[in-house]
Protein backbone atom coordinates (compact mmCIF):
# COMPACT_ATOMS: atom_id res chain seq x y z
CA UNK A 1 0.00 0.00 0.00
CA UNK A 2 2.79 2.67 0.75
CA UNK A 3 4.58 1.60 -2.71
CA UNK A 4 1.43 2.71 -4.58
CA UNK A 5 1.20 6.08 -2.40
CA UNK A 6 5.25 6.85 -3.03
CA UNK A 7 4.32 5.84 -6.84
CA UNK A 8 1.78 7.96 -7.14
CA UNK A 9 2.70 10.88 -5.46
CA UNK A 10 5.94 10.37 -8.37
CA UNK A 11 3.70 10.65 -10.80
CA UNK A 12 1.89 13.68 -9.70
CA UNK A 13 5.02 15.75 -9.96
CA UNK A 14 5.27 14.98 -13.77
CA UNK A 15 3.06 16.21 -16.15
CA UNK A 16 2.05 14.33 -19.28
CA UNK A 17 -0.16 12.76 -21.53
CA UNK A 18 -1.99 9.58 -21.29
CA UNK A 19 -2.10 9.08 -25.32
CA UNK A 20 -2.15 11.53 -28.22
CA UNK A 21 -4.62 10.52 -31.11
CA UNK A 22 -4.27 11.74 -35.34
CA UNK A 23 -6.83 11.05 -37.44
CA UNK A 24 -7.57 11.87 -41.29
CA UNK A 25 -10.05 10.92 -44.01
CA UNK A 26 -8.53 10.89 -47.51
CA UNK A 27 -11.24 9.95 -50.68
CA UNK A 28 -10.68 7.52 -53.19
CA UNK A 29 -8.56 10.31 -55.35
CA UNK A 30 -6.02 10.80 -53.26
CA UNK A 31 -3.25 8.53 -52.01
CA UNK A 32 -3.60 7.48 -48.85
CA UNK A 33 0.09 6.45 -48.22
CA UNK A 34 1.01 10.12 -48.26
CA UNK A 35 -1.02 10.69 -45.46
CA UNK A 36 0.39 7.32 -43.34
CA UNK A 37 3.64 8.41 -43.63
CA UNK A 38 2.80 12.39 -42.66
CA UNK A 39 1.18 10.71 -39.73
CA UNK A 40 3.90 8.53 -39.22
CA UNK A 41 6.30 11.40 -38.99
CA UNK A 42 4.02 13.09 -36.47
CA UNK A 43 3.99 9.97 -34.12
CA UNK A 44 7.42 8.63 -34.67
CA UNK A 45 6.89 5.35 -35.80
CA UNK A 46 5.17 3.87 -39.18
CA UNK A 47 4.07 1.17 -36.90
CA UNK A 48 1.27 3.01 -35.14
CA UNK A 49 -0.43 4.54 -38.23
CA UNK A 50 -3.40 2.34 -39.40
CA UNK A 51 -4.97 2.59 -42.39
CA UNK A 52 -9.00 1.49 -42.52
CA UNK A 53 -10.46 1.45 -46.01
CA UNK A 54 -14.20 2.01 -45.70
CA UNK A 55 -17.16 3.85 -47.77
CA UNK A 56 -18.31 6.81 -46.83
CA UNK A 57 -21.84 7.93 -45.94
CA UNK A 58 -22.63 8.73 -49.54
CA UNK A 59 -20.84 5.24 -50.47
CA UNK A 60 -17.37 6.12 -52.09
CA UNK A 61 -14.47 4.57 -50.83
CA UNK A 62 -12.64 6.47 -48.30
CA UNK A 63 -9.31 5.64 -46.32
CA UNK A 64 -9.32 6.68 -42.45
CA UNK A 65 -5.57 6.85 -41.79
CA UNK A 66 -5.18 6.84 -37.65
CA UNK A 67 -2.00 7.42 -35.55
CA UNK A 68 -2.01 6.91 -32.08
CA UNK A 69 1.02 7.30 -29.34
CA UNK A 70 -0.02 5.42 -25.96
CA UNK A 71 3.17 6.05 -24.61
CA UNK A 72 3.53 9.33 -22.26
CA UNK A 73 7.02 10.10 -23.29
CA UNK A 74 5.89 9.87 -27.25
CA UNK A 75 2.59 11.38 -27.40
CA UNK A 76 4.31 14.53 -25.84
CA UNK A 77 6.95 14.19 -28.65
CA UNK A 78 4.13 13.79 -31.24
CA UNK A 79 2.37 17.17 -29.96
CA UNK A 80 5.94 18.90 -30.27
CA UNK A 81 6.11 18.28 -33.53
CA UNK A 82 3.59 20.56 -34.61
CA UNK A 83 5.98 23.42 -33.26
CA UNK A 84 6.28 26.34 -31.67
CA UNK A 85 3.99 28.70 -32.99
CA UNK A 86 1.20 26.27 -33.15
CA UNK A 87 1.57 25.23 -29.74
CA UNK A 88 1.60 28.82 -27.99
CA UNK A 89 -1.33 29.02 -30.15
CA UNK A 90 -2.94 26.60 -28.29
CA UNK A 91 -2.00 27.91 -24.93
CA UNK A 92 -4.07 31.07 -26.11
CA UNK A 93 -7.18 29.11 -27.08
CA UNK A 94 -7.45 26.77 -24.72
CA UNK A 95 -10.70 27.68 -23.06
CA UNK A 96 -12.11 26.61 -26.83
CA UNK A 97 -9.51 23.81 -27.33
CA UNK A 98 -10.23 21.73 -23.77
CA UNK A 99 -12.65 20.16 -22.45
CA UNK A 100 -14.29 18.58 -19.42
CA UNK A 101 -12.29 15.35 -20.18
CA UNK A 102 -9.36 16.76 -19.98
CA UNK A 103 -8.69 16.45 -23.68
CA UNK A 104 -7.47 19.19 -25.62
CA UNK A 105 -8.85 19.07 -29.48
CA UNK A 106 -7.50 20.89 -32.46
CA UNK A 107 -7.07 20.59 -36.12
CA UNK A 108 -3.88 21.03 -38.63
CA UNK A 109 -4.84 21.85 -42.41
CA UNK A 110 -5.03 18.77 -44.46
CA UNK A 111 -2.85 20.43 -47.58
CA UNK A 112 -0.56 22.41 -45.82
CA UNK A 113 0.51 19.08 -43.82
CA UNK A 114 1.24 16.58 -46.86
CA UNK A 115 2.90 19.44 -48.60
CA UNK A 116 5.50 19.14 -45.17
CA UNK A 117 4.10 22.28 -42.78
CA UNK A 118 1.46 21.88 -39.91
CA UNK A 119 -1.11 24.62 -39.82
CA UNK A 120 -3.46 24.78 -37.07
CA UNK A 121 -7.06 25.24 -38.67
CA UNK A 122 -9.33 27.78 -38.65
CA UNK A 123 -12.79 26.72 -37.32
CA UNK A 124 -14.73 25.39 -40.56
CA UNK A 125 -11.64 24.32 -42.45
CA UNK A 126 -13.35 21.91 -44.75
CA UNK A 127 -10.11 19.69 -45.09
CA UNK A 128 -8.32 18.59 -41.51
CA UNK A 129 -6.23 16.18 -39.89
CA UNK A 130 -8.20 15.58 -36.22
CA UNK A 131 -6.11 15.70 -33.04
CA UNK A 132 -6.83 15.15 -29.23
CA UNK A 133 -4.83 14.16 -26.54
CA UNK A 134 -5.99 13.56 -23.50
CA UNK A 135 -3.95 15.58 -19.78
CA UNK A 136 -2.98 13.66 -17.13
CA UNK A 137 -4.66 15.50 -13.90
CA UNK A 138 -4.96 14.35 -10.69
CA UNK A 139 -7.33 14.77 -7.97
CA UNK A 140 -6.31 19.06 -6.35
CA UNK A 141 -4.79 19.68 -9.53
CA UNK A 142 -6.29 22.57 -12.04
CA UNK A 143 -6.63 20.54 -15.01
CA UNK A 144 -6.51 23.70 -17.84
CA UNK A 145 -2.86 24.76 -15.59
CA UNK A 146 -1.98 21.08 -16.18
CA UNK A 147 -2.48 21.35 -19.77
CA UNK A 148 -0.66 24.83 -20.09
CA UNK A 149 1.97 22.66 -18.54
CA UNK A 150 2.05 20.13 -21.04
CA UNK A 151 2.25 22.57 -23.78
CA UNK A 152 4.86 24.21 -22.60
CA UNK A 153 6.82 20.83 -22.45
CA UNK A 154 6.06 20.62 -25.80
CA UNK A 155 6.95 23.84 -26.57
CA UNK A 156 10.54 23.22 -24.91
CA UNK A 157 10.64 19.72 -26.76
CA UNK A 158 9.85 21.18 -30.26
CA UNK A 159 12.84 24.21 -29.60
CA UNK A 160 15.12 21.60 -28.98
CA UNK A 161 13.95 19.46 -32.00
CA UNK A 162 14.51 22.90 -34.46
CA UNK A 163 17.89 23.66 -32.77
Amino acid sequence: MVRYTLEHEGARKGVSLHHITWRATVGAVEDETVVAEAIAWLVGDPELVDIERTTSYHGSEIHMVTGVCKKKKQSLTSLAQIGEENLQTLAQEIEQRYDENNTLHFRLEFNSFVNGEAVLASPGHASTIKCHTKVEVYPGQNPKEECLKVIEQAIEQSQKMSD
